[in-house]
C-alpha cells in the first residue's frame, strides 16, 4: 500500500467517522455496544470543542477521501500529568499495514516536541497488535486492575512512556 498522507486537526466527518470506528470495532471483537460508541462520540466531541494545536493533537489518515485511522492526544495537562494518547484505531482496510505505526510515532513526535514529561494511555488486555505497537514507542503497563469504563467489564490497563527517558 502506497504511504498515505496524515493531517493534523479536523476534518469535516472526522468526529462521526472515528466514533464510528470504535463502535463498529469493538462490538465486532469486543461486544461492545451503543455504551462504548456514545462515550467515544461524547468525550471526542467535548475534546475537539476545547481543542488547541499548540498543546493538543488530532490527527487522521484517508484512504481517496475516507477516513481510516486515527490517533489523539490531550495536552491539557501535558506539563503536570502527561499527555493523555486517546482515540488511536486503524479500520480493517489499514491494519497491518504500518499506519498505525506512523500514526503512534506522528503522536510521539509531537510530544516531543511539546515538552511533555510523559504520555500515558487506557486499554485492556487483549488487544495484542496495539499493545505490540505502544510497547515498540517505550511504553510499560503502570496500572492493571478490573473495570467498565467502556461499559464491558475488562482488565482495563494503564500505560505509561516517560518521555525523559525513551529516545525515538
Amino acid at each position: 500500500m502506497e504511504a498515505l498522507d496524515i493531517v493534523n486537526g479536523y476534518v469535516p466527518g472526522s468526529l462521526g467517522r472515528v466514533a464510528s470506528l470504535h463502535g463498529i470495532y469493538y462490538a465486532k471483537h469486543w461486544g461492545f455496544g451503543v455504551f462504548f460508541e456514545l462515550k467515544v462520540a461524547t468525550e471526542l466531541a467535548a475534546f475537539l470543542s476545547a481543542f488547541n494545536p499548540a498543546r493538543d493533537g488530532f490527527w487522521t489518515v484517508s484512504i481517496e477521501g475516507e477516513i481510516e485511522g486515527s490517533i489523539t492526544i490531550d495536552g491539557s495537562h501535558g506539563m503536570t500529568e502527561g499527555a493523555h494518547l486517546r482515540w488511536f484505531i486503524t479500520s480493517d482496510a489499514l491494519r497491518g499495514q504500518g499506519e498505525g505505526d506512523r500514526l503512534l510515532l506522528t503522536a510521539m513526535e509531537f510530544c516531543r516536541a511539546c515538552g511533555y514529561p510523559r504520555v500515558y494511555l487506557w486499554t485492556f488486555a487483549g488487544l495484542g497488535a496495539a499493545r505490540h505497537l505502544y510497547e515498540r514507542h517505550g511504553f510499560v503497563v503502570t496500572e492493571e486492575h478490573r473495570g467498565t469504563q467502556w461499559g464491558a467489564e475488562v482488565l482495563e490497563q494503564r500505560m505509561e512512556c516517560d518521555l525523559t527517558s525513551v529516545q525515538p
